[in-house]
């Protein structure tokens, strides 16, 4: 379980990043206020009534010049009339403003934090999941929301009660004050001792909550691959596990929370019974006024029984702060490589080298060492060896999605590490074996690096990566919706999309990272020739597992175990009779 800071300690981390908000803050701190004020005037005004009733022309109000009571009890009517009024305005104020407070919040965290996600290192996602993520971009942000709804109101409203119904105790009868105050301190040491208990339970819960949400996620992703091993009942075992994980660590907190108001019940009886008894002794004596009685016991209850709901609150409250750790933590993480530098000019007459480049991941495990490869500008180059000797890794270095351990990357005549990675990957187009497409139309998918694209270029992208040969069947065409990650279509099909929104993006550089590895040979056929249109006055570098599909490159870079072993031409490498050799002559 992560280490949690103090729910307190993180509400004011809270509150110093929303700093644009403040003003917001201190109005609806204001409205809570000024409403709670105005409810807790009509007790007041009972107890005068009270007061009227009994004492007549020689009630409290009476010294103030109202001596007739059919005249007082028009005054109090008036006066409550007019602090029904206040009230609800004030009400209607503070729900405007926490709940308007609590949007903009919302927002403003799901956004930022998405925007943040998208320029952090990807070595950050290997070590965490997607459901994990989702969570905190979700669920968290929605703790959050509830909390300002509602709970930071209540807050505002019981501390409002206790300093203003105290005020109003010790100006009528300080004595009872002392006693009818006194649960006061148990109630919250009890909120300060629960509080310290529940908070690394409820950290607990929300982490709890993205594991169930990562397991949900994988699973309904890969739910052909569950199906096809017939393992729904495994899986189905699994959920519910994560689920009763998520069941017994809510338990937890929700225990040692519903503790908490027991504890508020017996206390809050003790304070009215205090005042009931004293307040009724002392009227009976003659030393306090019967009305002022009166006021004192609505009081009472005024001021201790909205206590009772401060457990539901702190509940509230806690989870909120654990949301909201969860969240900075997320927003506070590093950038390191997608940082913004100065706009480069690339010559792409210089083409592309990697120089003495070595590459190792968090972990240690080297991947790549001393790797010495020049793409010329205009040429194709390939780069080919076994299963896991670090080819992609390669094209991963030059996109910068990772930072080389040493060596350098030289791309169009500058040095990659001095370079914007945006403004580098926008000379890039990539064609990979794992094809993503989003759920829309095919229009949209082969639109998506270059918006504002007109019709007649996403039509002639279509036609160079010959997908117009199936989209035109299609009973919509191109607008035709093929559902998340393009699940409607096939995988030649997918391929053929992914490399016309390469040729619409036009780059001055290609990578086919295993474009053609998951497809059948006639297939492939056709994505090769719309992979040559697509390379056509380019500078190109193709990753390939398959060799038949690298043989009219300009030069063949052969790597194993992170190293470079041999480079030429096909028929160069086929007379050196060496890896190349073997793994042409392999058996497939």
């Amino acid at each position: 379980m992560a280490h949690s800071k103090s729910s307190f300690q993180s509400f004011a981390r809270l509150f110093s990043y929303t700093k644009k908000h403040r003003r917001d803050f201190y109005l609806g701190s204001l409205f809570s206020f000024l409403n709670k004020a105005f409810d807790i005037a009509p007790e007041i005004l009972i107890g005068i009534a009270i007061d009227v009733v009994a004492n007549q022309e020689k009630s409290f109000l009476a010294r103030w010049g109202v001596e007739e009571p059919g005249h007082q009890l028009i005054l109090l009517s008036v006066l409550t009339l007019l602090i029904w009024m206040c009230e609800s305005l004030f009400e209607y104020l503070l729900l405007l403003k926490w709940r308007g407070l609590a949007q903009s919040l919302q927002h403003e965290f799901r956004t930022e934090a998405y925007d943040h996600l998208q320029r952090l290192d990807m070595s950050f996602f290997e070590d965490r999941s997607t459901g994990g993520l989702v969570s905190i971009l979700n669920d968290d942000i929605n703790q959050l929301e509830r909390f300002l709804n509602g709970g930071m109101n209540s807050l505002i409203q019981v501390f409002t009660s206790v300093i203003l119904i105290g005020a109003v105790f010790f100006a009528l009868a300080p004595s009872i004050a002392i006693f009818a105050f006194l649960p006061i301190p148990v109630i919250l040491w009890g909120a300060f001792y629960f509080q310290k208990r529940a908070a690394p339970l409820y950290l607990d819960v929300r982490e709890k909550a993205g594991q169930i949400g990562s397991r949900l996620a994988n699973n309904i992703s890969g739910m052909a691959t569950i199906r096809s091993f017939t393992s729904e009942q495994i899986e189905s075992k699994k959920v519910a596990n994560d689920s009763m994980t998520y069941l017994q660590s809510n338990k937890e907190a929700i225990k040692v929370s519903s503790a908490f108001n027991p504890l508020i019940r017996m206390a809050v009886l003790m304070g009215f019974i205090a005042t009931f008894i004293m307040g009724g002794q002392m009227a009976l004596r003659g030393e306090l006024n019967v009305g002022f009685y009166g006021v004192l016991v609505f009081l009472t209850q005024r001021l201790l029984w909205p206590l009772t709901g401060l457990a539901d609150t702190v509940d509230l409250f806690e989870r909120a702060m654990a949301s909201a750790d969860r969240v900075l933590d997320l927003i506070k993480t590093p950038v390191n490589l997608e940082s913004t530098k100065a706009v480069r000019d690339f010559d792409h007459t210089k083409g592309i080298e990697f120089s003495h480049l070595d590459f190792a991941y968090s972990n240690g495990v080297q991947v790549l060492k001393d790797i010495n490869i020049r793409v010329p500008a205009g040429k194709t180059v390939a780069i080919v060896g076994p299963t896991g000797s670090g080819k992609s890794t390669v094209t991963k270095l030059l996109l910068g999605f990772y930072k080389p351990s040493s060596g350098k990357i030289l791309f169009g005549g500058q040095d990659t590490a001095d370079c914007d990675p945006q403004d580098l990957r926008s000379q890039i187009g990539l064609v990979s074996q794992d094809v993503f497409l989003f759920h829309g139309s095919i229009y949209e998918n082969i639109a998506y690096g270059s918006p504002g694209a007109s019709r007649d270029a996403v039509l002639e992208a279509a036609r160079k990566a010959h997908a117009m040969e199936f989209i035109e069947k299609l009973p919509e065409g191109l607008d035709t919706l093929i559902g998340e990650r393009g699940q409607k279509l096939s995988g030649g099909q997918r391929q053929r999309i992914s490399i016309a929104r390469v040729i619409l993006k036009n780059p001055p550089v290609l990578i086919l990272d295993e474009a053609t590895s998951a497809v059948d040979n006639e297939t492939e056929a056709v994505i090769q020739a719309s992979l040559a249109e697509a390379t056509k006055g380019r500078t190109t570098i193709v990753i390939a597992h398959r060799l038949s599909t690298v043989t009219q490159a300009d030069n063949i870079y052969v790597v194993a175990q992170g190293g470079v072993v041999e480079s030429g031409t096909h028929q160069e490498l086929l007379q050196n009779r060496k890896m190349y050799f073997q793994l042409w002559t392999a058996p497939l």
